[in-house]
């Protein structure tokens, strides 16, 4: 802050702040739309992986910085999130991943959520094996084989079956049906959160020790370790529309964005943001690197990010 110390300097800073006001200069951008509405609170729901930590606090920062409005993040589960926008609590999920049986609920039903487009993101779910047993037992990547290699997968949760590691419960996951309707000898144990897969597969591929687990993309750690899928039957249009009866891979994902019909109604600056943003996994990536292998805080890393693609944050602000 500059200091005051003469009145002189106190006329000029006020003629100045006058001046900025009256041309619209200035970091943040006019706060209001067209019909006069201001940005005012702004409730993203923060899904515990790392990459919707990136989209979240890269909109969260905008509308911060440039719509003058009141971030808050809301650290819940998927489903959650959901319950959030029909009830009005949150405004906006920033990843969706599918979830067909909650946008008949929300949307189609209640009509309390509404689709605000794709993020630009492809998502993939799938089984993967750390790289070296891909490199000594080529075939494990066929799903055909698996049962040929269960015992090396055996852990002492796995009760005798081969291990299949998954992530946080509230992950969307066919993996038990899976398990069962190709008649697998394995067992599904649940892993935890995004962080506790990844150490288990460094400490794999480290140790030489066998590992089948769940994991998705986009996720900044494919560019520390190549992680090999295993093919599942081909997914074809249906064939997971029975949730018991699932005997296919997962569907790639467009993901979307979400917004409670509360908030799209609302007038919010932000509504527009939300709908224009768009940008590619590899961007996502890059900011999910800077938190998880930088170790910077989300704010920081996003502010990054942003500082360094201005036209493409001045196009999600048309």
């Amino acid at each position: 802050m500059r200091r005051r110390n003469r009145v002189a300097l106190v006329g000029v800073a006020a003629a100045l702040a006058l001046a900025l006001a009256a041309c619209g200069s200035g970091g943040i951008k006019d706060t209001t739309t067209a019909s006069g509405k201001k940005c005012g609170d702004l409730n993203i729901a923060v899904n515990p992986w790392t990459g919707y930590e990136s989209d979240a606090y890269v909109v969260g920062d905008i509308a911060t910085t440039k719509l003058g409005c009141n971030v808050s993040y809301q650290n819940v589960k998927e489903e959650v999130g959901w319950q959030g926008m029909s009830s009005g609590t949150i405004d906006t999920i920033l990843e969706n991943w599918g979830h067909p049986d909650l946008v008949k609920k929300y949307v189609d039903q209640q009509k309390t959520v509404v689709d605000a487009g794709q993020t630009g993101n492809q998502g993939i779910i799938g089984w993967y094996v750390p790289p070296w047993m891909a490199a000594k037992y080529p075939d494990i990547t066929d799903w055909k084989n698996l049962n040929k290699y269960a015992s090396m997968f055996k852990t002492s949760e796995s009760g005798g079956k081969g291990q299949l590691l998954d992530g946080d419960p509230s992950y969307v996951t066919n993996d038990e049906a899976l398990v069962k309707n190709l008649h697998l000898n394995y067992q599904v144990v649940v892993g935890g959160s995004e962080a506790a897969l990844i150490q288990s597969f460094r400490s794999a591929e480290k140790n030489k020790t066998p590992l089948l687990a769940y994991f998705y993309e986009p996720d900044w750690f494919f560019s520390e370790m190549k992680l090999v899928k295993v093919n599942l039957p081909k997914y074809t249009d249906g064939c997971d529309a029975d949730a018991a009866k699932v005997a296919c891979d997962y569907p790639p994902y467009n993901l979307n964005k979400l917004i409670s019909k509360k908030f799209a109604d609302s007038g919010s600056p932000a509504v527009d943001l939300i709908k224009n943003f768009h940008w590619t996994n590899d961007d996502q990536n890059l900011v999910s690197t800077y938190i998880a292998q930088d170790k910077m805080k989300p704010a920081d890393a996003a502010q990054k990010w942003i500082d360094a693609n201005p036209d493409k944050v001045a196009a999600w602000l048309k």
